[in-house]
């Protein structure tokens, strides 16, 4: 059976994270749809990362399938998704993109993912990151081909970045999502994590990793310019966070020993008060 879906304070980001505050600012129907979609996100994220059976988390996956469907196809609506029943029609919310996100959580399931190449890779961040994305940009109110396109962007951007920040935590877990062309143009034959993380050319890497990222966030603040300020402040925030932190992580270098990048505070504060009462 599916995991029970989280309520209350369950359902919300950390507080003071740039997801937190970036939800924060939304009127509240949106807000709470945006408390939904994350609630299911999450959800579905902790079976992926859960420590049991493979077999069982892919029947757990399965089982969200299922109660997705039922939020579309009518008859008996399943408890775990009945939060988001409410948005479904208003923000028209599509079924294809809760099962993009549970596809992404399989990739994971299925086996540790070791040096994709960039075409698997770019599909993880459609199905993990910018699914969510399709999402998220329909509450806020892009109509479908612009909260497509931003989704895009933005969401491969966070999730590059999220790679770049994440790789020594990944590689304890037996996982690495750096690209298998960019390790071999940088003569890097290792595709175990450890192996190819203590490779002295994994700064080339990373590099070819960021400038993706980067260029993604400038097509994401190409969309945004093409939107009234109310309606992408949220996105705004996000991408002002979490772009510091790929110009973070790009300043501090990617040789051994990387000391940790954090999101920081003021430049989300200050991403708060410049975007979040436009």
């Amino acid at each position: 059976m599916s995991a029970p879906h989280p309520s209350g304070e369950e359902q919300l980001p950390a507080s003071g994270s740039s997801f937190y505050l970036g939800m924060r600012i939304l009127p509240k129907r949106e807000r709470e749809a945006m408390y939904a979609i994350y609630a299911f996100c999450r959800a579905v994220d902790d079976v992926a990362d859960s420590p049991g059976p493979r077999p069982e988390r892919k029947a757990a996956l399965e089982e969200w399938r299922r109660d997705v469907d039922s939020l579309y196809d009518g008859g008996d609506l399943h408890p775990n998704v009945a939060p988001l029943a409410p948005f479904i029609e208003p923000f028209g919310l599509q079924r294809q993109s809760f099962h993009d996100v549970i596809d992404g959580m399989e990739m994971d399931v299925d086996g540790d993912i070791q040096a994709p190449d960039w075409a698997t890779l770019d599909l993880y961040c459609d199905r993990v990151a910018s699914a969510v994305g399709r999402l998220s940009a329909r509450v806020f109110g892009l109509e479908n081909g612009e909260a497509d396109l931003l989704a895009h962007h933005l969401g491969r951007a966070l999730q590059l970045t999220n790679i770049l920040r994440d790789i020594d935590e990944d590689a304890e877990i037996n996982r690495l999502y750096l690209p298998r062309e960019a390790l071999l143009r940088a003569g890097i034959p290792h595709q175990q994590p450890k192996a190819a993380l203590a490779h002295p050319a994994l700064p080339q890497v990373c590099a070819e990793v960021a400038e993706r990222a980067a260029s993604h966030y400038d097509e994401a603040d190409r969309v945004m310019a093409r939107h009234p300020a109310r309606i992408v402040r949220a996105p705004r925030i996000m991408e002002a966070a979490y772009s510091s932190v790929l110009q973070r992580l790009v300043k501090r270098g990617f040789a051994a020993p990387r000391a940790r990048v954090r999101t920081g505070k003021l430049r989300v504060l200050l991403a708060v008060l410049r975007y979040g009462f436009a």
